[in-house]
């Protein structure tokens, strides 16, 4: 035993005046760092040896590496791995390791290192790291070394200002089966980060640092759903659909998922899906029935919300009723049947396969084949495998009543609810007044919902149902009481002033108009002429009476009394005119008044003519009398009227 201490202490001898000569030499070996002697777990069996040197540039370098008495030669890499067999007596006590260098003649030494072996683990660098974005905390994770959590150190900067420090944290992993995870909280998921990570065992007595991770760019994160348009083109059996999308920022990729059903038909594998693509469009071909088309942007810290297009079953005007052996036909070959349950028509319908057909529920069937790898429908048609009665009334039954006639409408029965394929609506009305009213029933289509109820009686009380009518049976009623409106005296009230308003408008309009008429074309007065009637005398004595002439004075009024005009001299002249034939006028007027009765008028003119003139001969006349009364005279001739003091003033 002592002679093996003293090869020991003669060895280091050596060792150490080779490396005062490799130091007094200068530059040509430098010496290297002192190595690290772990293992990659607690439990792994091999052991690996890792030093640095700055003699990277010289390639015929050779290391010697010492583990206590143990001793590799010749090794020209910076690392070794060695097995636990030979360590095996030295792995659970403290040992010596230190490295040599030689660089031709030359040889230069590292510091020795006590280290326990079995105590030292060193986990490799973080791989594979995946990240996502939770609000604004950012999460890390990397498949393990080991199961039990570890101390983590992160650094990491904003991408866009790389030129920045690093900044730091330190933080302990939460640790599954397969994975480590770290959240780093704080950040802003609209940034794009770089990150680095290392870390190490909280569960060995000496831990050493992995290496730090690559550097590795977090993206922002994707918040918002791509913004998808949908352009869909029928095509006898199948629909071509183009999908067009906004570019994302921050997106690296776009994923698709199209699904018709859990049983449906596709002309591509399962493990086609999802298409990854870095291009905003695409074009599929769906069948006729009912399918749903996902659109998410991707990139590393996770995707975005998906755009989800729902693209409804081609609507049918009048869709026809599957044949009830339809379960018991083999589907021909190639051709794939779909079921879907026809629920509610709000929601989606659900596929099924044709196991899980049920008897009173409405189904719709298609049946598809792929043609030059594209979905073609060749038949859809609705189904029940047994029909019965409605389980309900019509929905929402209302009713709005007038004086003769009701307006009815209603909701249709919920299809969960019809049990089979509604003929029609039976709608009946029955007077509540009368026991022995006879009930009125009317057959209304199954697809109206609204109905007009007419030949009413006025101000009557009627009850009016409806149901449903399966080709099974009628399903409950729906009941309404109405009542409809008396006919109201106000409208004959009404009617009766309007009438005499219009009377009374009419009039007036009458009288404004002729008052217009009369100012703008006056009427021009009609002389009077009275009807000649012949007339045979009765004797030749009336014919051969003579002409009687009576004698006019016209007396000149003094200046003292009355001035009179110029006009009025003229008047008197021509009333001297006149004078000459007054006998023959009045014979005449005589005449005419035996042959007319003697009219009203004629008599009074020439009776105040008469009368004037007798007045003349007595001498009882006043001058100023006498002037007025011939020209009284002047306007009265032969049935003509002159308004000759009109015109004389």
């Amino acid at each position: 035993m002592e002679t093996l201490k003293h090869w020991s202490l003669l060895h280091e001898c050596i060792v150490v005046s080779l490396l005062f000569t490799a130091v007094g030499k200068g530059s040509a070996c430098d010496a290297p760092s002192s190595p690290e002697c772990f293992r990659r777990t607690a439990e792994a069996p091999d052991y690996r040896c890792e030093w640095s040197t700055n003699n990277t540039t010289e390639s015929n370098v050779k290391f010697d590496l010492y583990i206590d008495e143990v001793r590799v030669r010749n090794i020209a890499r910076t690392w070794f791995e060695i097995n636990e067999k030979p360590f095996q007596r030295l792995k659970n006590r403290s040992v010596k390791i230190w490295v040599e260098a030689h660089i031709g003649n030359s040889r230069c030494a590292s510091t020795k290192r006590s280290v326990v072996l079995s105590h030292t683990v060193k986990y490799e660098a973080p791989k594979d790291i995946s990240m996502s974005w939770l609000k604004n905390n950012l999460s890390l994770s990397w498949t393990p070394s080991e199961e039990h959590p570890a101390a983590a150190e992160i650094l990491l900067r904003r991408d866009a200002n790389r030129t920045d420090s690093w900044g730091k944290i330190t933080t302990n992993t939460t640790s599954d089966t397969s994975m480590h995870h770290v959240l780093v909280e704080n950040l802003l998921k609209d940034t794009a980060y770089q990150v680095q990570i290392r870390y190490r065992s909280t569960k060995a007595l000496n831990p050493l640092w992995s290496d730090w991770s690559p550097v590795v760019i977090v993206p922002a994160e994707l918040e918002q759903k791509p913004e998808v348009t949908m352009n869909i083109t029928l095509s006898n059996g199948t629909r071509k659909v183009a999908l067009t999308w906004k570019e994302m920022p921050h997106a690296a990729t776009y994923s698709l998922n199209e699904t018709q059903s859990s049983h449906g038909c596709t002309c591509k594998k399962r493990r086609d899906y999802p298409i990854n693509t870095t291009e905003t469009t695409y074009i599929t071909f769906v069948s006729y029935s009912a399918v749903k088309i996902f659109v998410n942007g991707r990139n590393a810290a996770g995707s975005s919300p998906p755009a989800i297009l729902q693209i409804p079953a081609v609507p049918a005007a009048e869709l026809k009723v599957c044949d009830n052996t339809l379960l018991n036909i083999k589907p021909k070959k190639k051709t794939c049947p779909e079921w879907f349950e026809l629920q509610d028509e709000d929601l989606w319908p659900r596929s099924v396969s044709d196991t899980d057909i049920k008897d009173y529920v409405r189904y719709l069937y298609f049946e598809h084949k792929c043609i030059d790898g594209k979905p073609w429908t060749l038949k859809m048609c609705l189904f029940y495998q047994k029909e019965g009665a409605p389980l309900r009334e019509p929905q929402d039954f209302i009713a709005f009543s007038e004086t003769d006639t009701s307006n009815l409408s209603w909701k249709a029965i919920p299809s969960t609810d019809q049990r089979g394929f509604l003929t029609h609506y039976s709608l009946c009305s029955v007077k509540v007044s009368s026991q022995d009213e006879r009930k009125e029933c009317h057959n209304i289509s199954a697809s109206v919902m609204k109905y007009r109820l007419g030949n009413l009686t006025q101000g009557t009380k009627y009850n009016v149902s409806l149901v449903g009518v399966t080709r099974v049976g009628e399903g409950p009623e729906a009941t309404v009481t109405i009542n409809t409106l008396p006919e109201k005296p106000v409208n004959v009230l009404w009617s009766l002033c309007l009438l005499i308003l219009f009377v009374i408008l009419t009039t007036m309009c009458t009288c404004i108009l002729k008052r217009i008429k009369d100012n703008i074309f006056p009427a021009v007065p009609t002389p009077v002429i009275p009807d000649f009637i012949p007339y045979q005398p009765e004797s030749q004595d009336f014919l051969e009476r003579k002409e009687e002439v009576d004698d006019l004075m016209l007396l000149q009024l003094h200046p003292e009394i009355k001035s009179v005009p110029e006009d009025a001299e003229e008047s008197a002249v021509l009333a001297g005119e006149w004078e000459e034939d007054t006998d023959e006028d009045e014979d005449n007027e005589r005449w005419d008044s035996r042959m007319l009765g003697r009219s009203s008028d004629e008599c009074l003119i020439s009776g105040s003519t008469e009368e004037a003139l007798r007045k003349s001969r007595e001498g009882e006349m006043t001058d100023v009398e006498q002037l007025e009364n011939e020209i009284a005279m002047l306007i009265y001739k032969k049935g003509l009227v002159f308004d000759v003091k009109r015109d004389s003033l």
